[in-house]
Parts: structure tokens; C-alpha cells; sequence
């Protein structure tokens, strides 16, 4: 049997005022997934330890069944794998956003989404300016990108800028851990403000400023870590051929170290433009040349959650279901091999909150000649019904490869 992972980012919800307490996979149009669901077997999953933040980071770790107490260290060297930066042993690596302050305050986390070719000029830039033997910025893609610092000390209190919209940044600059992590975190707290200074009259974003748009204009460093140490999708669960479709740096560079061929796409953007059919069609194809499991991963509903947008967050869930699910149900129909089917959310990113949360996500596993449980449709609430019930650590992926 085959296996596809379908992970639509962010897309569970808490109950929504102007939704009547409903969530957007509740009022969304997805007969496609809610026929999974009836077909399949449900349930909760629990993908992030309560005494971890709740990034999609170590979310899509524990989804993949990795012990995340054990193997992650922070989310900047993950996307230093799928962006050929190899971080050697005592480097630190950081996620490195741009961002959009306004007035003193984060205003938002992406700069508004800023290009990855407008990016990429302002991060060469810091480099002129800031960079040198042991400072290094690297560009990723529109507002991710990554700093290495050799020798830095990775024990710091960063805060993720989707976490805190509309606060003062001097409120929750980067803090040292323990004594000695003082020196780096200086360091970066100053990298900080000297990137305001210069980003600020960049013709970019002067050019940016005068079409209405958010200017890029600050760097914000944070998820500090070293080189991980994880074992490889085969030799967990035996998996010999494996692969990964994202926009995303960070999941596919979680899929380099899982030992997943990366599959790119052109048109996948990471955001509600996306190339669903794309990502779909590229799916198919790498199950029927011969992968055993195949990681799907869609970020639109987690920036829609994270912009606060209601119904934008339902249209990308629709979207997920007509243009991504559809096909791929169409086409495991026509395989010679049954395919298993899991889907879910990572995380919920609730459109009030406008960040990530621990609660646990609902989950559909359809696995072709098994028993289904009663649930009609896939949501928060339906999915408390489900045989599976909740499950924690690595249940998920053991009872979809039927472990």
C-alpha cells in the first residue's frame, strides 16, 4: 500500500463570533474531504508537546512521528537544509523574517508578503553592510530567510513576529537564557536595529512605500538552533522511498533530514495563489514513479489565519478540497496500488488569535479496505467521534502506514 500525507497548514480554527461560533472547516464547502471522512476513520491529534511552542516547525515533526524532545533544535538550521546552507558544528542558525514595523510596532511578520526577488536585493544588501567572516544572511524565500552566526550561543528568548501583531518590537527584543548567551544576544538585538536604519531608505522600499505597500524594515531574528540529529523516515518505519512538496523552507528542509526527496513547483508560492493543481499533479506523479509516501503540504490557511482573515482562510480550505484532494482521490482510483490517505491540519492558527495554538488538530485516515467509523464530515467537533480517538507522539503515522 501507498501513502500520502495531505497537511493543509494552519487550518483548524477555534469557534468565530462572526461565523456564529463555527469554524472555517465547519462552514466550508468540502464534499471531497468530508467524503474522505466518511470512508476513513477520525480522530484528534495532540502534534506539539505543551511545554514546546506550538511552530509548525516541531508540529510537522510530530506529525511525521519524530520524538521532538529528542531531535529538534530550532527552526532556522531545518530550512538551512532545503537552502543548501550547510551549518557546520558550532554555528547558529536563526530564521531571519522580514518585517513590517509601523510607528514602533509589529505590524505584521511578511513585510506584506514582500517578493522573494525584492527580498533577495534588501538581504544582499545587509550582507554589504552587516555581514562579515562570522555574520552571514542568506535569502529564502519572500519574507523567510536565514542568519548563521558562527559561534553564537543558541540559549535566547526569541519571539516569533506572527506571534505578537501591533506590539512595540523594543517590547520583545531578543534575550539571553543564561549568562553566557549575553554576547549573542547583544549582537543580534543590534543587528536589529541597525537593519532599521539601513532597510528603511532602500529604494526597494521607498518603492514599495510610494505603491501602498508594507515596507520591509527590519530584520527579526528568532528559533536559534544548531545542527539537528534525526533519523531518517526509513530508518524509523522503514519507508524506503519518500517525498516531500512544499513551498515552505522549513518543511522541506524537515523533509532533507527525514531523507525525503524535495519536490518543487513552480507557481507554489506558500500563500492563497498557490499551485494547488500543481502541488497535486506532483503528488501523483512521484506515487505512481515509486515513492511509498508522499508528505503534501499547503501553507495557505495558516498565513490566512495569521493575517486574521475569515474568509479568505474558508476559500483556501475550499480550494484544498477541490483542487488538491479531488484530483488525488481521483487518481489513487486508477492506481494499481490501494493508496492510504491521511489528512490534517499541523496546528490550528485561529483567525481571532492570529497565531498558532497546542490544541489538538483534527485528523482523517482513509486506508483502503478498513472498517469506517460513523463520522460524516471532517471538522473540530466531528472529529471528537472518531474511532481513533486522540492520539499523541507518533500514533498518527504508525496507524496510517498500518503499523
Amino acid at each position: 500500500m501507498k501513502h500520502i500525507i495531505i497537511l493543509g497548514d494552519g487550518m483548524a480554527d477555534l469557534p468565530i463570533t462572526k461565523l456564529g461560533g463555527k469554524t472555517p472547516l465547519m462552514v466550508a464547502n468540502t464534499p471531497h474531504i468530508d467524503e474522505l471522512a466518511r470512508k476513513g476513520r477520525n480522530g484528534l491529534l495532540v502534534t506539539v508537546p505543551p511545554d514546546m511552542p506550538a511552530g509548525s516547525e516541531i508540529a510537522n515533526m510530530g506529525v511525521m512521528g519524530y520524538d521532538v524532545h529528542k531531535v529538534y533544535d530550532g527552526r532556522g538550521v531545518l530550512e538551512a537544509a532545503s537552502m543548501g546552507v550547510d551549518i557546520q558544528e558550532g554555528d547558529l542558525g536563526l530564521r531571519c523574517n522580514l518585517i513590517c514595523l509601523e510607528n514602533g510596532k509589529i505590524k505584521n511578520h511578511s513585510a506584506g508578503h514582500i517578493s522573494t526577488t525584492e527580498a533577495n536585493e534588501l538581504i544582499q544588501y545587509l550582507n554589504k553592510e552587516l555581514g562579515s567572516d562570522s555574520i552571514r544572511f542568506h535569502t529564502g524565500v519572500s519574507y523567510r530567510h536565514l542568519l548563521v552566526i558562527k559561534g553564537g550561543n543558541k540559549h535566547l528568548k526569541c519571539t516569533p513576529p506572527h506571534d505578537v501583531p501591533g506590539t512595540p518590537f523594543q517590547q520583545v527584543m531578543i534575550e539571553a537564557k543564561e549568562a553566557a548567551a549575553n554576547e549573542t544576544a547583544g549582537l543580534l538585538n543590534e543587528l536589529i536595529l541597525k537593519s532599521q536604519g539601513l532597510l528603511e531608505n532602500h529604494p526597494i522600499n521607498q518603492q514599495r512605500k510610494a505603491a501602498g505597500k508594507d515596507m520591509a524594515n527590519s530584520i527579526w531574528p528568532w528559533s536559534p538552533g544548531n545542527k539537528p540529529k534525526m533519523p531518517t523516515l526509513k530508518e524509523m518505519y522503514g519507508i524506503e522511498k519518500s517525498a516531500v512538496i512544499s513551498a515552505v523552507d522549513l518543511i522541506q528542509g524537515i523533509g532533507v533530514y527525514a531523507g525525503m526527496v524535495v519536490l518543487k513547483v513552480d507557481g507554489a508560492t506558500g500563500l492563497y495563489d498557490t499551485n494547488y493543481e500543481g502541488k497535486a499533479q506532483a503528488a501523483i506523479d512521484a506515487l505512481k514513479n515509486g515513492a511509498d509516501l508522499v508528505y503534501l503540504h499547503i501553507e495557505a490557511s495558516d498565513e490566512a489565519g495569521h493575517e486574521g482573515d475569515v474568509e479568505l482562510k474558508t476559500r483556501t480550505i475550499e480550494y484544498l478540497d477541490e483542487r488538491v484532494v479531488k484530483p488525488i482521490v481521483e487518481a489513487a482510483a486508477q492506481m494499481e496500488e490501494p493508496l492510504a490517505i491521511g489528512l490534517l491540519p499541523d496546528h490550528p492558527t485561529p483567525c481571532e488569535l492570529r497565531t498558532h495554538t497546542h490544541d489538538a488538530i483534527p485528523f482523517i485516515i482513509y486506508r483502503p479496505g478498513e472498517n469506517p467509523d460513523g463520522v460524516e464530515k471532517y471538522d473540530e467537533e466531528s472529529a471528537k467521534a472518531g474511532s481513533y480517538g486522540l492520539l499523541k507522539g507518533n500514533e498518527f503515522i504508525k496507524a496510517l502506514l498500518g503499523i
